[in-house]
Parts: C-alpha cells; sequence; structure tokens
C-alpha cells in the first residue's frame, strides 16, 4: 500500500481489479477545498489510457511488477520464447503480449519483460534497434536523402520505409516505437 503522496511516473498500481501503470500526475492545492492527484493512468494488459483523480493522502494498492532483462531465444507456435539472463529460466510470452515489439526481435536478443505473479504483462525493447535489410528496389544513380523513400524488407520480415539511397544488405537503425527508419547503423 501507498498514498498519493508516494505516486511516481512507472509505478503500477492495483485498481478496481486491474493493473495501471501512472503514465503521469500533478498534485493539486487549490485556494478552496482539499489537495488532490489528478492522475493519467494506462491499463497495463489492454493499453487503455483513463484520467482519475484522488483526493490528497489517501492509500492505493500498489502491484508488484518485476522489470527482468531477458534474453529472446525463439518463437515456439504463438508463443516466444525468453530466457532470464541471471537465473537461465525460460519464460513462455504469448503473441498478444509481445505485441507489435515482435517485428524487432531477432534471436539471441536482450528485452526488459514485465513479469507480475509469474505472467508476462508487456515486453519492453530498446528505443532503437539495428537490422539488415533483405530486400529492397536498388537504388539509382540521383537518388538523394532527401527525395522519397521505397519499402524495405527487414531480416525480421517487417516492412520499413528507408530513404531511395539505401542499397539491400545494408544495416539501419529503426525505432521501435513506431516502426520508422531512423538512419544507416
Amino acid at each position: 500500500m501507498a498514498t498519493t503522496n508516494d505516486l511516481k511516473n512507472g509505478l503500477v498500481l492495483n485498481l478496481d481489479g486491474g493493473l495501471w501503470t501512472v503514465i503521469e500526475f500533478q498534485h493539486v492545492k487549490p485556494g478552496k477545498g482539499g489537495a488532490f492527484v489528478r492522475t493519467k493512468l494506462k491499463n497495463v494488459l489492454s493499453g487503455k489510457v483513463v484520467d482519475k483523480t484522488f483526493n490528497a493522502g489517501v492509500k492505493v494498492e500498489t502491484a508488484s511488477v518485476d522489470k527482468r532483462e531477458m534474453q529472446y531465444l525463439y518463437q515456439d507456435g504463438e508463443d516466444f520464447v525468453f530466457m532470464d539472463t541471471a537465473s537461465y529460466d525460460q519464460l513462455h510470452v504469448p503473441a498478444p503480449t509481445v505485441g507489435d515489439s515482435a517485428h524487432f526481435m531477432l534471436e539471441g536478443q536482450n528485452a526488459t519483460v514485465a513479469v507480475h505473479e509469474g505472467t508476462a504483462l508487456y515486453v519492453e525493447l530498446p528505443a532503437a534497434v539495428e537490422l539488415a535489410i533483405t530486400y529492397t528496389e536498388p537504388g539509382l544513380q540521383g537518388d538523394r536523402s532527401t527525395g522519397g523513400t521505397k519499402p524495405a524488407t527487414l531480416e525480421t520480415g517487417f516492412e520499413v520505409g528507408v530513404p531511395l539511397f539505401i542499397t539491400q544488405g545494408e544495416r539501419i537503425r529503426v525505432d521501435t516505437r513506431d516502426g520508422s527508419y531512423l538512419g544507416r547503423a
């Protein structure tokens, strides 16, 4: 248990039978009436974002979420298998929990997996990853970085828009949050 004074970004709360992450919070002391805390909460499982207001000093239940550094090993049917780098325990994470992160994961790559009571809640990758291009149309003389973009297929099978001068076999950096091209690796 914690009070609303202990709220901070990234804290996971157990409210109404669901797990909610604090995205942002603001303590408000109006001239009239009691102080309160205005929060923006994100549901850990569904991703739904809601605004919730708490009176100051109210107790809220916190959830123990263990964020572990894990290595992605392989895909087993619909599940992704991760290995804890400290204990070497293997964890099967369902595909819906991995979500869009699957587009940027290679075998042997490290990721942060949030676990609550033995259940994986989400997989967090670094902000940018380096991936090789397996196929893209060849560039032509005169193609410049300011011209436009063309589709390129990455080694994970994901397709991303790259500048015209990028060629097949090059390694590029990709933003894992929105799948955009960041530059050559």
